[in-house]
Order: structure tokens, then C-alpha cells, then sequence
């Protein structure tokens, strides 16, 4: 039974459930609501009339379907009224659908071409060490501000040319933005998520324009030249797509990482035989980040929309219905995966769907398992007795899983 819920094995309390009305209870420790829906009710009816799946074949199936789309003007325009985050939103590529998804895909690929990987790692690397040279002898700190976040930080700072005075703000611009897209959210959460559009567009329209003047400029791992004059058949960005689709790079590239960075230290710490495991063989490195994108996936939550009738599970489901897809419960779905619950960096195969699949497999996919195999390793090999030294607090997001805090003892 997980800790702070009481397990709930009944098909009228997995019929009861609403998306849009889970608590923080639900935040801090979901996988007992979620195994009994996908035991119950696999393909769950919200009250909203939206669709719910917990089962791994079912939401993999989704993924693939071509006919289920990412576009969502619609609710995003009842959601955001006409405001930066409805802009943001409905310019960035993963609310879009080709042939706009495909245009923008090439042209964002030029970030992550495998060239521009081989010249991030040695900057990856530099990065991890001097993070972890600050943190060495500090004691009890927060792993989250001490560590996770500023790894990613520092990364999507250079791939855009953010100046460093900068840099502490990009994690709050990128949980105020991904914040709004919880299925309740606040009026004051709204305001933060448009501000956060707001202040983060207008710094890098200034730095787009002054790449743009000056391209010869680019430091070491910056693609914003690439983004800025790349084209595919003829096409380039505009300045508006540019920008927007930037804020996405920061979402993409930073939220996610700091909270496989986070989820990784927690999952660790919490299960110190396979922490003493990665220590004693850093060859499991690979496996082991698999793994932590599977037990505690970043992102919870995806989100399709049906074009066409359709069945999920021999149930009928009509055009114009909006999917939900629990990443997580599909990801401790037993039918895939061997006792799933456990953590086990040593999963062979591990066929887990944290970074989705289809046309909108995460961009940044290969960046991410970049910086956590660097950053868990050296973090095994410089401090093997790292251990949790405190009570751990969640993001409170619903779509996406982290830590505020994780006290830890280096």
C-alpha cells in the first residue's frame, strides 16, 4: 500500500473517479487509484464526457492512431480566453498536428542533430562537475534547488543564449506555464502561467533579434542560429513561432529533466540496495535512467483528441472526444512489466512510454538520457552514500511528476 492512501480495489471507486477533481492526495501518490481503474475501468468515462485509459496497449494504440490529434484550440480558447498562454499554446509543436507539426519538427530537429549532441556532452559533463563540486561537503541539502534543477537549467541556457543574470528564472517561467495545463486550475495560477509567457517572449525576442544580427556570436552548445536560419522546403520559422516554439525547447528540455534528476534521487534514496547496485557496477547507468523514467515519469499525463469514431477496449468512442492518457499507470501496467511496482535498474527489456511515442515522441528524448546517464553517474562514483535526510515534498501538477524539495545527505 502506498504511503498517505488507502488502497481502493473496487469497480464503483474506479467509476467514481474524476480527473477533474483530483486532490493533492492523488498528487503525492497516485498508483493505487490508477492500478484500480486500469483493473476496473480501463477506458474511464469522466464526468465531462472525456476518456481516461490506464492500460499500456490502449494508450500505446492511441500514440499511433494518426486520426487521434494533439490540437486543442478549442478548449485551450475556453480555458486561456485570448491571452499569451492560449498564444503560447497553440503556436508551440506539441499542441499541433501536421502538416504544421511536421514543418516545425525539422525545423526544431536542427537543435538536436546527433553533431550538436556530441558537442553538448563534454559541456554536460563540465556541468555535472561543477555542480556537484559546489554540493560537496555541504551536508543536508534540497537536491532539487542544490542539483536538479540547475543542471537543466544551465543546458537550456546555453542551447538558447540566455544570459546567466537569466537563468534563475527559467524554472518558474516553466512550472507557471506547464502549471495551467492541470485540468483545474486557479485564477491566480492563470495570471502566473501568462506572466511567465509574457516576460520569458519578450527576453527572447531580444535574443533572437540580436542572433540574428550577430550570428557568428554562438557559444559552445547554442542552437539558436540553427532555429533561427534553418529551413525545410523553403520555410522558415517566424518570429513568433520561433519564440513560442523556444518556450517550448525550455519546457521540454527543463521541467522534464529537473524532475527525472529529482525522481531519480527520490527512487535511489528510497531503495538503497539498487543505489549501492549503481554504485558497484556504473555500467548499469543506462538501464538504471530507463528505469526512473519508468517508475516515476515526468510527464503523467498526455492528451489526444478523436477525429473519427473509433473502439478502445471494444468500447465506443465518438468523434470529438478528448483522451487522456495516464503515462504512469501504463508504465506499471503488469501485463507489460514484471512485478511493476518495484524498482529494478536492471529491467530488461524496459519498453516504458515516458517520452510517448508516434509523431510526437519527445524531441529532447536523447538530450535528457544524455544528462541523467552523465549526471547519475558521476553522482555514484563521487558520493556513494548519498541518502534521503528528510520528508520529500511533491510538485503539486497533476500531468507532471517532481519535487519541490528532497532533503538528501551527500
Amino acid at each position: 500500500m502506498e504511503k498517505g492512501h488507502t488502497k481502493v480495489t473496487s469497480e464503483k471507486g474506479a467509476k467514481a473517479f474524476d480527473l477533474n477533481a483530483i486532490n493533492s492526495a492523488f498528487i503525492d501518490s497516485p498508483y493505487s487509484v490508477l492500478a484500480n481503474l486500469r483493473e476496473h475501468a480501463p477506458v474511464h468515462r469522466n464526468p465531462d464526457g472525456s476518456v481516461f485509459l490506464t492500460r499500456y496497449e490502449d494508450v500505446r494504440a492511441v500514440y499511433r492512431d494518426r486520426s487521434m490529434v494533439s490540437e486543442k484550440t478549442k478548449p485551450f480558447k475556453e480555458k486561456f480566453g485570448n491571452s499569451p498562454l492560449y498564444i503560447h499554446h497553440t503556436n508551440s509543436l506539441v499542441f499541433n498536428d501536421p502538416p504544421y507539426h511536421t514543418t516545425v519538427r525539422k525545423l526544431l530537429a536542427h537543435a538536436f542533430t546527433a553533431s550538436k549532441l556530441a558537442e553538448m556532452e563534454p559541456l554536460i559533463e563540465n556541468i555535472v562537475d561543477s555542480l556537484l563540486d559546489d554540493v560537496h561537503g555541504a551536508g543536508d541539502v534540497n537536491f532539487v534547488d542544490a542539483f536538479a534543477k540547475r543542471l537543466p537549467t544551465e543546458v537550456i541556457s546555453f542551447m538558447l543564449g540566455v544570459p546567466e543574470v537569466y537563468r534563475d528564472k527559467l524554472r518558474g517561467y516553466s512550472l507557471a506555464i506547464l502549471g495551467a495545463l492541470d485540468p483545474v486550475v486557479s485564477e491566480d495560477r492563470l495570471q502566473d502561467g501568462n506572466a511567465a509567457v509574457t516576460e520569458f517572449s519578450e527576453l527572447l525576442n531580444d535574443l533572437i533579434h540580436h542572433r540574428r544580427a550577430k550570428p557568428e556570436g554562438a557559444g559552445q552548445g547554442e542552437v539558436l542560429e540553427a532555429l533561427i536560419f534553418g529551413e525545410f522546403d523553403g520555410r522558415q520559422l517566424t518570429q513568433e513561432e520561433l519564440i513560442q516554439n523556444c518556450i517550448f525547447l525550455l519546457n521540454a528540455g527543463h521541467e522534464t529533466t529537473t524532475s527525472l534528476m529529482a525522481n531519480g534521487a527520490g527512487s535511489l534514496t528510497q531503495a538503497p540496495d539498487q543505489y549501492r547496485l549503481l554504485v558497484d557496477n556504473p555500467d548499469l547507468v543506462d538501464s538504471a535512467v530507463e528505469e526512473i523514467l519508468r517508475f516515476e515519469s515526468p510527464l503523467q499525463i498526455g492528451n489526444r483528441l478523436t477525429t473519427q469514431e473509433t473502439t478502445l477496449a471494444d468500447q465506443f468512442v465518438a468523434a470529438g472526444t478528448y483522451i487522456h492518457t495516464s503515462i504512469a499507470a501504463a508504465n506499471r501496467d503488469p501485463e507489460v512489466f514484471e512485478q511493476p511496482d518495484h524498482f529494478d535498474i536492471t529491467r530488461n527489456p524496459n519498453r516504458h512510454m515516458a517520452f510517448i511515442t508516434g509523431i510526437h515522441v519527445c524531441l529532447g528524448a536523447t538530450l535528457a538520457r544524455y544528462e541523467g546517464r552523465i549526471a547519475f553517474r558521476k553522482l555514484a562514483q563521487r558520493f556513494p552514500n548519498l541518502q534521503a535526510s528528510g520528508t520529500p515534498v511533491r510538485l503539486p501538477l497533476a500531468r507532471f511528476r517532481g519535487y519541490s524539495e528532497l532533503p538528501v545527505t551527500f
